[in-house]
């Protein structure tokens, strides 16, 4: 957010279109309140009216329906007013952070029980999988590694990886 000091520096194209995307901004949000407030009001009143003024069957599809067509106008309006979204920029997944460095690492390697394949070949180490896991023993961590080998089959082109 920009402090307002730096507001003075900016010229006045700049503060326009600021000024311009905040108002997009402000109207987008005040739809979406108004849309919460509307669907509020309607739950409540079918919640806590009292029992004269219970909807019969009928009235309930009525209401349902006008209901309908307000919630996709409104819906159409927050389309409208929503800040449009780079085609490029992708959301990205979340990722988790490496595990630190500093930390002692245990290495444990997971191999086939047998590396002569089904059809009498023998099989390759074509590479490997690795995962980390934290470990908590009282008073230190420490990483295991995982270290699975995935092996290949040169003539029937079968591999195998331990579990």
């Amino acid at each position: 957010m920009l402090s307002p000091e730096s507001l003075s520096e900016l010229s006045a194209e700049q503060m326009r279109e600021m000024l311009g995307r905040l108002m997009g901004d402000l109207r987008h949000k005040q739809a979406i309140i108004d849309k919460l407030t509307h669907e509020n009001a309607v739950l409540k009143r079918l919640k806590f009216a009292a029992q004269s003024e219970r909807f019969s069957p009928e009235q309930r599809s009525l209401l349902e329906e006008s209901l309908d067509a307000d919630l996709q106008a409104v819906a159409e309006e927050l389309e409208a007013l929503a800040p449009p979204t780079p085609e490029g920029q992708v959301k990205q997944q979340p990722k988790r952070r490496l595990l630190p460095a500093h930390l002692p690492r245990r290495e444990i390697h997971h191999d086939p029980e047998s590396t002569t394949c089904a059809c009498g070949c023998q099989m390759k180490r074509i590479g490997e999988d690795v995962s980390e896991k934290l470990d908590y023993v009282p008073g230190t961590f420490t990483v295991e590694r995982h270290i699975r080998g995935k092996w290949a089959c040169a003539q029937c082109e079968t591999i195998v990886q331990a579990p």
